[in-house]
């Protein structure tokens, strides 16, 4: 499951903590709906299912008082399979197409069987455990391979508290090679989250928020692809750096050596048993999955040929409906060739489904929300006022607007599903207005959600990995503040550059 999923980090105290992801969305509901009462409605013209710039008209309250309090009270409903009729109305009994999230609901359900069931086998973590047996004697590249599994994790599927089992395998081992406990945290807290940072078909980033932009979510992925390589590789660099300074002179660690680091150091913990046939396996057809998921969202011919060519006879064009399907029977799969069967492997699915839920449930209460809005008929309202400041701005310019924009939002919706679901439907038709691809929305949003997460106080992979690497915030915040600018400034340059080429 994904960091971006949790709620706030454990604290030792029962000092005041901020609010859940689900209260906060609880509140955002009733405060938008409250809003309906005094936003005045409007709408734009359309264009191909797109806002004409210029051509806002307010208009009349369509809803009634009593189909207001409706609506608060249908909004998670709607959230859920709210359907559209041909008058634009949302509801559960209405006829047309759908509006809610059902389809990224049952998709976050589906992975979370497949992720679980493949954890349970033991194949994940005895990977990672081939792979630190395989390169110890070579610490730097043993760092940059780990942080590389770590982060396309993070990229793929959302990877985020799943790794703080990996701090009791490389604390020991990285200190017993002459690293620090911060190189740790490096490669575990920084590879995820720059992983997710820069997400490619991460269904809590790439997927919520290309499915509340109206774009396929292979729409843009060359570019992400490439920001992939070029953020993970500076983030590995600056890692190995470090550790190797430390290596070469203890002095320079940021957080020093406690006689426990050294009696771990000497102790060195003992290091996993090769891979069986079994997880071989497994991991083959984990690692397979998500190839031909990667294969059958990316609409190719539009990306080679241009926007408007069909669909070449081999291109599958799939979305969430056939991806569920595909992690469902891979669940089977990947857990059969683990040596689940009977009810260990079904038991193991709906493990998985329990652990996702949450998620799922916080991406319903989002578009519930945009229901409340779509149906008062204020969401061109809330456009119309955020088009003067987008007006005449350079494609580059509006990228960067929208990086900065959205970084405080993911304060205060610490989910970024959640976030994705509720802003995207907003933000991403501005788009529209300054001439660039929504996809460079959907891009912009998931480097902003990732920097404000690699150091967000309220994320339970941040405060948990560091109590488990026993590193200190501050000392963290201090050491990764850095990279976070290198980060910020390089996700702004691709995304001029992407802005341009939209």
């Amino acid at each position: 499951m994904s960091q971006y999923e949790s709620e706030a980090a454990p604290a030792a105290s029962k000092a005041w903590r901020f609010p859940s992801t689900y209260t906060v969305l609880i509140v955002i509901t009733v405060v938008v709906w409250l809003l309906t009462w005094i936003i005045p409605a409007g709408h734009y013209q359309t264009q191909d299912g797109r806002p004409v710039a210029g051509s806002f008209q307010v208009a009349a309250s369509p809803l009634s008082a009593h189909q207001r309090v409706k609506e608060l009270f249908l909004a998670p409903v709607n959230g859920l399979y709210g359907i559209e009729n041909a008058a634009g109305f949302v509801g559960p009994y209405e006829s047309g197409s759908v509006f809610g999230a059902i389809g990224v609901f049952f998709y976050v359900l589906s992975l979370g069987a497949f992720i679980v069931t493949t954890t349970k086998t033991g194949a994940i973590d005895a990977c990672l455990g081939h792979v630190a047996q395989r390169f110890r004697r070579r610490g730097g590249l043993l760092i940059a391979m780990v942080m590389l599994l770590i982060a396309i994790g993070g990229s793929t599927y959302g990877m985020g508290e799943e790794t703080l089992g990996f701090y009791a395998l490389l604390v020991p081992l990285l200190l017993g090679l002459g690293f620090d406990r911060m190189t740790a945290v490096g490669v575990i807290l920084v590879g995820s989250v720059v992983g997710n940072m820069n997400s490619t078909v991460n269904p809590f980033m790439t997927g919520a928020a290309s499915a509340g932009a109206g774009v396929p979510m292979g729409s843009g992925i060359g570019l992400r692809f490439i920001m992939f390589l070029a953020l993970t590789g500076l983030a590995i660099a600056y890692v190995v750096i470090y550790a190797r300074r430390v290596q070469r002179n203890a002095a320079h660690s940021v957080v020093g050596f406690t006689d426990e680091d050294r009696e771990l150091a000497q102790a060195r913990l003992q290091l996993p048993q090769p891979m069986t046939g079994r997880q071989k396996a497994v991991m083959a057809a984990f690692a397979a999955t998500f190839a031909f998921m990667i294969f059958a969202i990316i609409p190719w011919a539009q990306v080679i040929v241009g926007p408007q060519a069909a669909s070449w006879p081999w291109q599958l064009d799939w979305y969430f409906p056939e991806l569920t399907a595909l992690f469902l029977v891979m669940s089977v799969v990947t857990g059969w060739l683990g040596g689940l069967r009977g009810n260990s492997l079904f038991n193991a699915m709906l493990a998985g489904i329990a652990d996702f839920m949450g998620a799922a449930l916080v991406i319903v209460l989002a578009r519930g929300i945009t229901v409340i809005m779509h149906n008062a008929q204020i969401t061109d309202t809330v456009l119309h006022s955020m088009e003067s400041v987008v007006s005449g701005a350079s494609s580059g310019l509006f990228a960067v607007i929208m990086y900065l924009i959205i970084m405080p939002l993911s304060f205060l919706v610490p989910s970024s599903s959640g976030l994705a679901t509720l802003a995207m439907p907003v933000l991403a038709p501005i788009a529209d207005f300054a001439g660039v691809g929504r996809e460079i929305v959907v891009t912009a949003y998931q480097g902003s959600v990732g920097a404000i997460a690699m150091i967000s106080p309220t994320s339970a992979i941040v405060m948990s990995g560091l109590a488990l690497a026993k590193v200190s915030y501050p000392r963290y915040l201090m050491w990764v503040l850095p990279l976070l600018a290198m980060l910020a400034v390089a996700t702004c340059l691709f995304l001029v550059v992407g802005a341009a080429l939209s």
